[in-house]
């Protein structure tokens, strides 16, 4: 169906706005060539690119090709969209390594053979080299300041008093819609996609090839999307939850699925993943009759960890997962043990102590929080509640660096689900 895209978009709760009524028809036609911008302003994406991402790549699963362009020329000035103040300017080294460090994900998400093979493609290439005159006499003249300071991204921080924005960040959108111009005419582009809060950039952009290349264009944003309580996804106590395993590592990313509410779960199963409607309605289904299995947070968990670090690293999240469930966390490698841990309260105790005559279990239960007293840690370790390493311990137990899996940790558990670490330093 010419639809086809847009449907799926619709039915899964992404679709925003669309700027012609012809693009269905439009896209009935296969091959269509789309992009997405990507900010590279840290070196790895966010869960909040995600739908940015996935987006290409159901772009590329509807027969269109896809176009990632990175934005090593734009990153320089910093995107006011979305934004209540200046960001602060990154250097051209910086830009380059955060774009270097992102790369792999849309590796690993987009495909890059094939009639509809996806491109990575960085903006710098082509802003660089643009003089300042010829932006102001060439692109600049076609640009309506009224309609500029009327974007949303613009206007919102034009009537904050106390943040404005300056000429810098004011020029970016005549520079992402130069983007659009040179995009069309290097690769035959036609379609730019991204989140509503770039509706007013994607116009100025589709305008700009419309008065200087005389074609048509399009656009398509997604909803903007939240959590049911109307917290940010992808944003924790902790901080962020990142795509790139050197911010996030894998067990802690499954973690954050797996802890997705009911309310929440089967809406990210539609946003975050590749399933069909069947498939989804039918675990939707059993998470409505089952909901204490959390059958649609393990079945996210385990698509989008598979997706984003692989199938080794999904299996590795369900081995801690389950170690930590059962208690019995030995077997666990070193790697699987740090990753544990990030996610645990943790208190860093002297390896020379520890190399020593020890630290009394009571101490170590207080240092990491899992008792609030010496006198309460006594009474939880004479009850018998107290597990090291997955074996009970005795109330005058110490705590030594022979206790440290892989020459690091410790894992200290109270009760059945009171899980906290020590770290030798």
């Amino acid at each position: 169906m010419p639809e086809a895209f847009l449907d799926d978009l619709a039915w899964r709760g992404l679709l925003h706005q669309t700027t012609s009524e012809a693009l269905g028809g439009y896209l009935g036609v296969p091959g269509r060539v789309g992009y997405v911008g990507f900010d590279p302003t840290s070196d790895s994406l966010t869960v909040g690119n995600l739908v940015a991402l996935l987006l290409l790549a159901r772009w590329q699963r509807a027969g269109h090709a896809p176009i990632a362009l990175m934005g090593g020329g734009t990153g320089l000035i910093g995107d006011p969209s979305g934004k209540s103040a200046e960001r602060a300017l990154l250097d051209r080294d910086q830009v380059r390594a955060n774009m270097d460090a992102q790369r792999p994900v849309f590796e690993r998400v987009l495909d890059f053979s094939g009639s509809c093979a996806a491109r990575i493609v960085d903006n710098a290439d082509w802003l660089a080299g643009l003089g300042y005159i010829e932006v102001l006499r060439d692109i600049g003249k076609h640009f309506s300041v009224n309609q500029m300071i009327a974007r949303d991204s613009v206007a919102t921080r034009l009537h904050g008093r106390e943040q404005g924005i300056s000429y810098t960040e004011f020029s970016y959108m005549i520079l992402q819609a130069y983007d659009f111009l040179h995009l069309h005419r290097a690769h035959g582009c036609t379609v730019q996609l991204g989140g509503a809060d770039q509706w007013g950039n994607i116009v100025s952009g589709i305008d700009l090839v419309r008065r200087i290349a005389g074609a048509e264009c399009f656009g398509i944003t997604n909803q903007l999307l939240t959590k049911a309580d109307g917290t940010k996804i992808g944003k924790t106590e902790s901080g962020a939850i990142y795509l790139g395993a050197h911010r996030t590592s894998p067990y802690r990313f499954h973690q954050y699925w797996v802890n997705s509410s009911d309310e929440d779960a089967v809406r990210y199963l539609r946003w975050f993943t590749f399933l069909g409607r069947e498939e989804i309605e039918s675990i939707a289904a059993q998470h409505a009759s089952q909901p204490q299995a959390r059958g649609a947070q393990r079945r996210l968990a385990d698509e989008l960890t598979t997706m984003i670090h692989g199938t080794g690293e999904t299996a590795r999240a369900n081995a801690c997962a389950h170690a930590l469930f059962g208690g019995d966390v030995r077997a666990l490698d070193a790697a699987s043990v740090a990753a544990v841990a990030e996610d645990l309260p943790t208190a860093e105790l002297a390896r020379d102590a520890l190399a020593g005559a020890g630290i009394p279990m009571a101490d170590a239960l207080v240092a990491t929080h899992l008792a609030s007293s010496k006198r309460e840690a006594r009474d939880f370790l004479a009850a018998g509640s107290v597990s090291l390493n997955g074996e009970k311990v005795a109330p005058d137990s110490v705590l030594t660096a022979a206790h440290l899996m892989h020459g690091t940790l410790a894992l200290l558990r109270r009760g059945k689900r009171q899980w906290a670490a020590v770290r030798a330093v």
